[in-house]
């Protein structure tokens, strides 16, 4: 009876926790990194591949959202809605995955973290790759740890079994790789430490027993792994990685390593909030010192019971999920001295990893009361940041620069924007009209650009518009001064201003600054 209620308890915190993450994500809002996602995902998958080769990110995620517009078009509430997915199917492996291999508390723990720990929360909507590199990276660490388990147990009868988790691994490794640098950097871990295990222990029975092959099943499987992934993804490392390196030999615009980073860092795994603040740091931090408290609690009696022979269960799942995670930080930390790379948000490739230790060790080492205390906190905190979420997404301000261009757009317009967010987001959300990118501060992101707009045509200036005539709409966050530009350059005779406002929208704390003219 207790398995039943287990059984069903676990299975309504899933539906629960999906019901919950899903509440603030239908809507048609956009900031500058979802206007791109919008923009590139509506071209080929060949121009998404050439696109892409010039941005800061790999492909998958945009061929996987490609297809979706084929079927859909361009439909901001299905974009929100499949970065949700992966969430949903995290929350169903805590059921199948995790329950199987390391039993039903921390099956059901890690279900409740992945849909209630804020962090999952505040992405669950947002129109990029993290949720789904996170997926990826929990998938190849599931198979990595059932590869090593095979390996240790070393169970030569169960040959079906390790070459479906090989294949399965590569699968999800090449996936990470594919999706976020930050997944490559977890694959090249992984490789190496699965690597590193299996000629040791290889070696080991070697020499315990004569007759135990060293080119045994693993081994084999690992050097075909290997092989794969680094083919199948040369492709990509020589039309985009070389080009990506030198692109930050010539400047950056994460920061240098610094205390403020790594405190950002370990705020964002607990809560999600960078850089829209839905509580105040104070409280992020003691939200988060709560609960890493209490995770090195239950961490150091899981080790201690271990040692003491009260636990027959090994330890090793929960240590090597954080070792890889720090490993990863790690690597990231040494080539951020050299070129800065080392940024919070893109910690959500390794969420599934961090909820993971916690689920674990709280399961191994923590206390009922406890438990159910810190699970109550996390749902509280969860709930505030979700009414500041829905606050932010569904407020009536979200609408009104949009609304504005619609009222008065004709065919035949143009917009006109900066490097300023706002008139990005703009042109996504009107993706047939023409558009223009003026690029004054010269960034030198032509090709990454082209996911945005209709045909866009980029200008470092305004003289290429001097033989233009018709309407433009001027679209920036700092007041009118490009509107003050046309005038200086054209002259006020051929500039007629029909109309001009501003709007502050809650949304990511948007402000947008809105001309139409007519240039004669």
């Amino acid at each position: 009876m207790n398995k039943i209620k287990t059984k069903y308890l676990h299975i309504a915190i899933i539906i629960l926790g999906i019901m919950f993450v899903s509440i603030s994500i239908f809507h048609k809002n956009l900031w500058f990194d979802e206007a791109y996602t919008v923009g590139i995902v509506s071209k080929s998958f060949q121009d998404i591949w050439t696109i892409g080769s010039s941005d800061v990110h790999p492909v998958l995620y945009y061929w996987i959202l490609h297809i979706f517009y084929l079927i859909f078009g361009s439909n901001i509430y299905i974009y929100r809605f499949i970065s949700m997915i992966p969430l949903a199917i995290l929350s169903v492996l805590g059921y199948t995955h995790i329950k199987k291999d390391f039993g039903e508390k921390v099956g059901f723990l890690f279900s409740f973290l992945i849909l209630f720990l804020p962090i999952g929360l505040v992405y669950a909507g947002e129109v990029r790759m993290y949720t789904w590199a996170m997926l990826f990276v929990s998938l190849m660490a599931i198979y990595a740890y059932r590869i090593y388990k095979g390996i240790a147990e070393n169970k030569e009868t169960e040959q079906s079994n390790k070459i479906k988790n090989w294949v399965l691994f590569t699968i999800f490794s090449l996936a990470s790789c594919y999706t976020h640098y930050y997944g490559l950097a977890t694959a090249g871990v992984m490789n190496a430490v699965l690597f590193i295990y299996l000629i040791f222990k290889t070696i080991k029975l070697h020499k315990e027993n004569k007759e135990n092959k060293i080119f045994g099943i693993d081994l084999k499987c690992f050097i075909i792994a290997g092989v794969a992934q680094v083919l199948i993804y040369l492709p990509w490392f020589f039309a985009a990685v070389l080009g990506q390196i030198k692109g930050l030999s010539n400047g950056f615009w994460i920061p240098k390593p610094s205390p403020e980073i790594f405190m950002q860092i370990y705020i964002f795994q607990f809560t999600g909030v960078l850089d829209v603040e839905f509580v105040s740091k104070e409280i992020a931090i003691i939200f988060a010192s709560i609960i890493d408290i209490y995770a090195i609690y239950c961490l150091v009696n899981a080790v201690y019971a271990r040692f003491k022979g009260k636990e027959l269960s090994s330890n090793k799942a929960g240590l090597l999920a954080i070792g890889v995670y720090f490993l990863v930080m790690a690597c990231i930390l040494i080539i951020s001295i050299k070129k800065p790379i080392l940024y919070a948000r893109y910690f959500l490739n390794l969420t599934g990893l961090f909820i993971f230790f916690l689920a674990f060790f709280i399961a191994k080492g923590g206390k009922k009361i406890l438990t159910v205390i810190v699970g109550v906190i996390i749902v509280v905190m969860s709930v505030t940041i979700n009414c500041s979420l829905i606050d932010m997404n569904y407020d009536a301000s979200n609408p009104k620069p949009l609304e504005y261009i619609e009222k008065d757009l004709a065919e035949g317009d143009m917009i006109l924007f900066d490097n300023r967010g706002s008139g990005f987001v703009i042109s996504m959300q009107l993706i047939d009209v023409p558009n223009c990118f003026y690029d004054k501060e010269q960034w030198h992101v032509e090709e990454a650009y082209k996911a945005f707009g209709k045909d866009m045509l980029t200008i470092n200036n305004l003289e290429p518009l001097k033989e233009y005539k018709g309407r433009i709409w001027l679209v920036t966050s700092d007041n009118y001064w490009i509107y003050d530009e046309f005038v200086d350059t054209f002259g006020k005779e051929d500039i007629d201003l029909i109309k001009q406002d501003s709007f502050d929208v809650k949304y990511h704390g948007y402000k947008y600054t809105i001309c139409l003219i007519e240039k004669k």
